[in-house]
């Protein structure tokens, strides 16, 4: 059996219009379909985790609403536990707002709503019982609580996978701690210098080694089309990505964590998981949606085939 998989973060519904090209600022452009669909980076990263294989529980909140409890009802669906999602009174459930272009490209805007409000209190009550596996973790909530979970998982014996998404500093105490830290390009510059980017392929050894500097036990600087780059400390490693035909990139990202994260679990090592999790991730990016994107186990199983 394999171990367990536990992801700590945020639950958003997304509002997703898409558009022939993505507005300028002032700019009002019309759009050609709308959809609202489940999402936000930890509940995506849980969907995709579960959906692969994986033994999920998520840990968050939502709104006492509506839209609170179809967030709770998508994830059960797809055989998470939600027993550690709690429902915050007073408090509107988190939103995305959405555009997506032609081609893929998105923008997207974030209103917390209750994500705001998971507690350190809440993290240690829901891994009191918690003994090794997996711990996910994103920036979607506070950082504090972000920091308090990593601590517990590595008193509790957890490899804590980081995607430090949404882009922000973080500090080298926190970064110490990490097991894998999974940046894509802009937050990996974002953590370096403050700044985010693209990174030419024949910078990307020097970047991750520049992470990996700062503490964590491996990195896995996220490429986009030009694959994945792994330094874990026995020399850099790039895996090439999968050429696929891009409709929306949104969860992405959180998809390649979410495989990760179950190969890991399986008892994969990191130069096996990362094509695994560069499949699912490709296969995402060819549908629209979050949650509505994520593959079957059987389907990354095929493209790893083919």
């Amino acid at each position: 059996m394999s171990a367990p998989i536990t992801v700590v973060g945020s639950l958003n519904m997304d509002f997703v219009v898409q558009v022939e090209q993505l507005p300028l600022p002032g700019e009002t452009v019309l759009g050609s379909g709308f959809a609202t669909l489940p999402g936000g980076k930890g509940a995506n990263q849980a969907c995709a985790a579960s959906k692969l294989g994986g033994r999920v529980r998520m840990v968050g909140r939502v709104g006492d609403d509506l839209l609170g409890r179809q967030l709770r009802d998508s994830l059960a669906a797809a055989g998470v536990d939600t027993a550690a999602v709690l429902a915050t009174e007073g408090m509107p459930s988190g939103v995305a707002l959405i555009c997506v272009e032609n081609g893929g490209r998105n923008q997207i805007v974030v209103a917390s709503g209750a994500n705001r409000l998971l507690s350190p209190g809440d993290v240690a009550h829901a891994l009191r019982d918690a003994a090794s596996g997996f711990l996910l973790l994103q920036l979607e909530s506070p950082i504090e609580t972000v920091e308090c979970a990593v601590a517990l998982g590595i008193e509790r014996g957890m490899a804590v996978i980081l995607d430090p998404a949404p882009a922000r500093p973080l500090s080298d105490t926190l970064l110490a701690i990490v097991s894998c830290l999974t940046p894509n390009e802009s937050e990996a510059m974002t953590l370096l210098d403050g700044r985010g980017g693209a990174i030419p392929l024949r910078e990307a050894p020097e970047v991750a080694r520049a992470l990996r500097a700062r503490g964590p036990r491996a990195v896995i600087l996220k490429l986009g089309e030009n694959g994945a780059f792994l330094d874990d400390g026995t020399g850099g490693r790039h895996f090439p990505g999968l050429k696929v035909e891009a409709v929306d990139t949104t969860a992405a990202g959180d998809t390649f964590n979410g495989a990760l994260a179950v190969a890991l679990a399986e008892g994969r090592p990191l130069p096996e998981a990362i094509p695994f999790a560069s499949a699912a991730g490709a296969l995402a990016v060819t549908r629209l949606g979050a949650q509505s994107s994520i593959p079957s186990r059987s389907e990354v199983d095929a493209l790893l085939g083919r």
